[in-house]
């Protein structure tokens, strides 16, 4: 049964028990996913997934239920289940439920046909004898890996909202493993888009030219430098730290950002942007998990911190409205807060420019263990990191093994530049994205 029909019959039996505030959210996803490796095709998996969260207020307490059946049998019990649920609750926390009669904001969407099966086969393989030949260093291990996914979602209520996007898209994933003598390096680089966009000759020179770089790479010197973060590296501290612009996570003391809005946090040349309809985003969405029409914000405006990121429950508590950022892993999740486009925004020098400003220093590309090596609450990392020393004005020799130590919030507040060259990484709902970024002063731990 479809999910149009599904809700209907929903309807019919909350209304027939008496229910007069209810929602049904819905989400669907389907996906298909081809890896290569050494000249075959190593992976192939397809996936379609999803199902419907109906949740009701009875007696003041908000009962749940959840099913992936859609039939005209589960539409009547999903409803009895909710008010089950409701009864043995004794919760005294205000629930929430969205209300209809939003403005919701109109945008482009990159709309192109999805490529079938035969024709990401094709391309995946085609992708790995691209990198093959790139170099004679590149070894077993380089793969390719293509994918295209569609997104559904719905939300219904009794309060007027009744909401539906869609969303697809398609990408190529290149990671090429080089190899001379005993040492070994890969980098990888990603495109989404229309097949025929995905310019795989270049992706995969790219991703080998890249590997090969950090061939002879040796520690670094201990000691404080000026540290140039490239888009990759930035982008993942700001992923690891966003929890801490969560109201939720201010409003029960786990951020360091609670009662700042309004105070500088950090440089001048720092804006971070949450904007739902980025250009670059795979999934752009006009609602947020409680129907609320999403936008476009600066959470910190040249420095200053401008808002927390909410959803209604929180809103209610500061006493602000909801910035339209409530999520939910999956139909059956319950309602948290998250970013839609967490972005750097991009200042006016290039790379070459900002290596210039830093004269001297660590250029880092990536960070391994931010899972383990950072305390979102506290702010404080400890972080592996690879990439190539700066001496004078230039990006040089490569290195690795050593650590990159510091306290994020700290960081903020010694950006010393920031350059032009945006880059986004796509999760999905969530993505974050970054330009290269110039730090004063980091510790570097190396030999």
């Amino acid at each position: 049964m479809r999910y149009e029909e599904f809700k209907n019959l929903v309807v019919q039996a909350a209304e027939k028990a008496g229910l007069t505030d209810y929602e049904l959210y819905y989400s669907a996803s389907e996906s298909t996913e081809i890896e290569t490796f050494r000249r075959e095709v190593d992976k192939f998996s397809s996936s379609a997934e999803g199902g419907v969260c109906f949740r009701a207020l009875v007696n003041g307490q908000m009962g749940y239920a959840s099913t992936e059946d859609l039939s005209a049998e589960e539409a009547e019990a999903i409803v009895a289940r909710a008010q089950e649920n409701a009864a043995v609750l004794e919760s005294a926390e205000e629930q929430f439920l969205g209300e209809g009669g939003g403005q919701y904001e109109t945008f482009e969407k990159k709309e192109y046909p999805l490529p079938e099966t035969d024709a990401l086969i094709k391309a995946a393989l085609h992708g790995q004898e691209l990198a093959y030949a790139v170099d004679p260093r590149v070894t077993d291990g380089t793969s390719t890996v293509v994918m295209r996914m569609k997104q559904s979602v719905a939300i219904f209520n009794s309060r007027g909202l009744d909401l539906s996007a869609e969303n697809q898209a398609s990408l190529c994933y290149i990671a090429a493993v080089v190899k001379d003598g005993e040492e070994m390096n890969d980098e990888y680089k990603i495109k989404a888009g229309p097949i025929d966009e995905w310019k795989q000759e270049e992706l995969a020179e790219k991703a080998v030219k890249a590997a090969l770089a950090k061939m002879g790479a040796k520690a670094a010197p201990t000691g404080s430098y000026p540290v140039v973060f490239a888009p990759d590296a930035m982008s993942a501290l700001l992923m690891t730290f966003s929890p801490a612009f969560s109201a939720e996570a201010a409003q029960k003391g786990l951020s360091q950002l609670a009662g700042k809005e309004g105070t500088k946090i950090a440089a001048d040349c720092v804006t971070l942007v949450d904007d739902p309809f980025h250009k670059d985003s795979l999934m752009p969405m006009p609602f947020d998990a409680e129907g609320m029409p999403t936008r476009r914000k600066n959470v910190i405006e040249n420095g200053t911190l401008t808002t927390l990121l909410h959803n209604l429950k929180t809103a209610k508590v500061a006493g602000v409205p909801t910035t339209g950022n409530a999520s939910k892993r999956g139909y059956a999740g319950s309602v948290q807060i998250s970013p839609f486009s967490f972005v750097l925004a991009p200042g006016q020098m290039s790379e070459e420019e900002l290596l210039a400003k830093a004269g001297s220093g660590v250029y880092i590309d990536t960070l391994n263990g931010t899972h383990a090596g950072a305390d979102p609450i506290s702010g404080d990392f400890s972080l592996q990191s690879l990439g190539f020393m700066i001496e004078d004005g230039k990006k040089t020799r490569p290195v690795k093994d050593f650590t990159v130590a510091g306290n994020f919030f700290d960081l903020l507040q010694h950006v010393e530049a920031v350059a032009d060259n945006a880059e986004m990484e796509s999760f999905g709902m969530t993505n974050f994205g970054s330009p290269s970024v110039m730090v004063s002063g980091l510790s570097v731990a190396g030999e």
